[in-house]
């Protein structure tokens, strides 16, 4: 199974249409997003093309492949033109052998831990910045953001993979890897 893993959309057509040229390309079984896909709050500046029905329509065409999960700038209008679920705090899922906690960052996180069991892999967005951190039971891992990526890292996705997560720059370029049976990350 091939899951791509991607974060903060904010509403910008500009980036939304980079993703999904990298879905299509990268092929994945099922796309998870882990929020914040077309408000852009009121702490970032406008993203570039920032339009919102130009995003959901190019979510909309692919919502049969999508786990979604709600971010601190969703809300029940977007759901509204959203043709897929988006109002969960957290999904779990499994992957590859992988346990996966996926939620938007803002409340679970690296810092308040959710419950769950030994070797999950914590997974969220929020924070705009690309993370993989084993800690002794768990590993947090952060894709980073699509449209506004913050701590001058790149606008980016992750893919997961017969076990092995990749960073992605949005040309598809891998900057970071890990292997869930690995102490940490390495980088190519």
């Amino acid at each position: 199974m091939k899951l791509l893993i991607a974060s903060d959309i904010h509403g910008s057509a500009h980036y939304c249409a980079q993703l999904m040229a990298q879905i299509e390309a990268e092929n994945p079984d099922q796309v998870l997003l882990l929020g914040d896909l077309l408000y852009h709050g009121p702490r970032n500046a406008l993203p570039e093309e920032y339009d919102c029905p130009k995003a959901y329509d190019m979510l909309n065409g692919i919502k049969e492949r999508i786990v979604a999960v709600r971010g601190n700038c969703d809300s029940e209008v977007d759901q509204m033109v959203l043709e897929f679920p988006i109002m969960a705090d957290y999904a779990l899922l499994e992957a590859d052998g992988v346990v996966l906690y996926a939620t938007h960052g803002h409340l679970w996180n690296e810092m308040y831990l959710p419950p769950m069991r030994e070797g999950t892999v914590l997974l969220n967005g929020h924070t705009h910045v690309p993370a993989c951190t084993p800690h002794g039971s768990y590993v947090y891992m952060n894709p980073g953001s699509v449209s506004i990526p913050k701590g001058g890292s790149r606008h980016s996705y992750m893919t997961l993979e017969n076990g092995v997560f990749q960073w992605k720059d949005l040309e598809g370029t891998v900057y970071q890897e890990y292997h869930a049976q690995q102490a940490g990350p390495s980088r190519p």
